[in-house]
Order: C-alpha cells, then sequence, then structure tokens
C-alpha cells in the first residue's frame, strides 16, 4: 500500500483495514492494460463525499482526488455486486466473538428480517386494518 494512500482523509485506518481485505481484487489484463485504476481508498472517499453531501455524482469535486464520479459510481457498483456492503458488519462481529466479548444467551433474532421463499405453504385473505369500508368517494 503506497503512503499516499495511507494518509488520505475522510476514511480512518481502522475502518480501512477492515474493508479493504473484502474489496475484490481487480486483475489487470496483460495485453492493452489501459490505464491503471485509481487506488480503492481515494474511490471510497468520493464514494463517501457523494453519499453524505447527496450531491449527484457528476458534480463530484476533482479537487478530493478520487478522480470522477462516474469512476466512483462504477466502484460502487461493484463492490455491491461483490457483496462487500453485506460482508462488512460480519467483520467486527467476529472479532468481537473471537474475543468472547459477545453473550449469545442474550441475543434476539427478528423474523421480520428474514426473508419467506415461494411465500410459504398457503395463501391466506389478508385482514384489512380499517374499523370498516370506506366510504365511496365518487
Amino acid at each position: 500500500m503506497s503512503d499516499r494512500s495511507r494518509t488520505t482523509p475522510g476514511v480512518p485506518d481502522e475502518l480501512w483495514d477492515r474493508l479493504e481485505p473484502l474489496l475484490p481484487q481487480r486483475e489487470r489484463r496483460f495485453r492493452y492494460p489501459g490505464r491503471k485504476p485509481l487506488p480503492d481508498r481515494e474511490v471510497l472517499c468520493g464514494i463517501l463525499y457523494v453519499l453524505h453531501t447527496g450531491i449527484q455524482w457528476e458534480y463530484l469535486p476533482k479537487e478530493l482526488g478520487p478522480g470522477s464520479g462516474m469512476t466512483c459510481w462504477r466502484r460502487l457498483r461493484d463492490w455491491n455486486e461483490a457483496g462487500v456492503w453485506q460482508r462488512l458488519p460480519e467483520v467486527p462481529v467476529a472479532e468481537l466473538n473471537a474475543a468472547s466479548r459477545l453473550d449469545w444467551s442474550r441475543c434476539v433474532v427478528d423474523s421480520s428480517h428474514v426473508r419467506a421463499r415461494k411465500g410459504g405453504a398457503i395463501r391466506v385473505r389478508r385482514r384489512s386494518t380499517g374499523a370498516g369500508p370506506a366510504r365511496s368517494t365518487t
């Protein structure tokens, strides 16, 4: 890792050290390798800037150093497809579990986050949440 990427503002070293192993490695083509890609840490700074400020990708200031907004958007898309954001919360949980700092006896599983595949065995009619039928507006 270069010294420049280590001192990039916006991404703390602790977060970067946990996130970097989750990022997919891009292989450069041997023949016609093209332009060298921007470092992932700088692109992450651009992504976080856009998500934090709410600006459009094309208005990302080039002075920040992450390249164009389209580069950041593509990298965010690729990381999302690779499952980086789904795996990121697992890292601190695994670290705490390895250090025996989690009390699993107090764990709660919320079934509202578990997907019911194929809709269940039988379908029933949904109950209305209203007190009675609504008045006609016509």
